[in-house]
């Protein structure tokens, strides 16, 4: 079969409700072993060398496998990096917020607490981060995802401001999806300024600076922030 680094696969004409593989997944350990280890590789391989110019070749060679196996779970290239983008999401989602400071459970420590779970996400993402930036421009298929990647944070930080919101400790005029929206994509594209782009932030300043934004958007009572 070609290589996918040569003949791109595009996902253009696809509608976006449609699977993106017909491939069953692994019934054996055996066979989720490898299909795991296809997955870690095509990490490391796409870290390495970005989307465009890796290949399945160097994805089967750093996974010690032969192009057989990959084309037992994989369609394609493309349908690899979707994998790979999938394992990034659930250590994006659940990054978990450490410990509090000496069992500060104030609104602001929950906030800063969990601003900087995400930050040190992205930075153990980053190099993906940027990668799905890249493909989202390329293909409609991955801006899809990357779309469905931000909606998903909107909703799960709407949910947050709800609850404040309903405990009166958040200006309820607020819209709790479009601040979380607005809120949310500050975050984001901070993270992306200084883990893709290298603007040379003050990490813990930034965290704490973004809490107090945070914090003033919502307008949590100064008397309940902690």
């Amino acid at each position: 079969m070609p290589d996918s680094a040569t003949t791109p696969v595009s996902f253009a004409n696809r509608a976006i409700t449609e699977p993106w593989t017909t491939k069953e997944p692994p019934v054996t350990r055996r066979g989720e072993r490898t299909r795991q280890a296809l997955v870690q590789a095509a990490r490391t391989v796409f870290e390495r060398d970005g989307f465009i110019n890796s290949r399945l070749s160097d994805i089967t060679t750093e996974a010690r496998c032969s192009s057989g196996s990959f084309y037992t779970y994989f369609e394609s290239k493309e349908e690899v990096l979707v994998a790979v983008l999938e394992s990034m999401q659930d250590d994006m989602m659940h990054p978990g917020i450490g410990r509090l400071p000496e069992g500060d459970e104030s609104i602001r420590a929950v906030i800063e607490a969990s601003n900087r779970a995400y930050i040190e996400a992205y930075r153990r993402n980053a190099r993906l981060m940027m990668l799905l930036e890249q493909v989202a421009t390329l293909d409609p298929m991955f801006a899809a995802l990357r779309l469905e990647r931000a909606q998903t944070f909107a909703e799960r930080n709407s949910v947050k401001i709800k609850s404040l919101q309903e405990a009166g400790l958040a200006d309820t005029s607020l819209d709790p999806r479009t601040t979380s929206w607005a809120l949310s994509s500050m975050i984001s594209r901070l993270a992306y300024l200084g883990l893709v782009l290298g603007e040379p932030f003050d990490w813990d300043e930034l965290v704490g600076t973004i809490t107090t934004l945070w914090l003033n958007a919502l307008r949590v009572p100064e008397d309940r922030r902690g």
